[in-house]
């Protein structure tokens, strides 16, 4: 029985896949992508430092309506993408939550986590090497939706030296600045899949 090997490199980061006709029109096809990226995002108050670590392994039904390379894609992906936030201080050494001004050495350090859920459903179409094609060499693009769900976000200070009642207001401005987090990357639930790279039939 012939495969097809694809590496394929896009929204997704790099990506490696292996696909195994089940028919005429049908393959399996069985990969996984990973990517690291480093951007700066704002909330209503807050600077953030957002390091994206996506990490993916896909399993997908390619169906090929016609005997041409166009496809509809389905299935799973296992999500492992996260984003680790770090808030950045303002050019004053200061934080500004919830409308409060706190100093860095008075809130210690900031940080959040942005996960979602582990099995996420992928709807797409695109190009890729159809059960019987005859040539070895082929185009794989992928352009679609995982659909993540709601993020789920922590947020959290470490290291606060202010009095107890103090430090138990800048928690309770914690969790408003955390709504305000949740809402700046809810369009994260769904994520764009875009990618385009080669196939070999071996």
């Amino acid at each position: 029985m012939d495969h097809d090997l694809s590496v394929s490199a896009g929204t997704t980061g790099l990506a490696l896949h292996v696909a195994t006709p089940l028919s005429d029109r049908l393959s399996l096809r069985v990969g996984a992508s990973l990517l690291e990226h480093d951007k700066s995002e704002r909330t209503r108050s807050v600077d953030y430092d957002f390091q994206l670590r996506l990490r993916t392994i896909d399993l997908l039904l390619d169906y090929y309506p016609v005997d041409q390379g166009f496809r509809l894609t389905s299935g799973l992906m296992f999500n492992g993408n996260r984003i680790d936030a770090a808030g950045l201080p303002n050019a004053s050494g200061s934080y500004m939550i919830n409308n409060r001004q706190y100093s860095v050495s008075e809130a210690g350090r900031l940080d959040g986590r942005i996960d979602f859920r582990h099995l996420a459903p992928y709807l797409g179409l695109g190009w890729g090497r159809a059960p019987k094609a005859e040539k070895r060499w082929g185009v794989a693009v992928d352009v679609g939706a995982m659909l993540q769900g709601r993020p789920r976000v922590a947020l959290a200070t470490t290291g606060c030296s202010l009095p107890q009642p103090m430090c138990a207001q800048l928690a309770e401005d914690i969790n408003v600045e955390r709504a305000s987090l949740s809402d700046k990357v809810d369009n994260f639930r769904v994520y764009p899949v875009i990618r385009a790279g080669v196939t070999y039939r071996f």
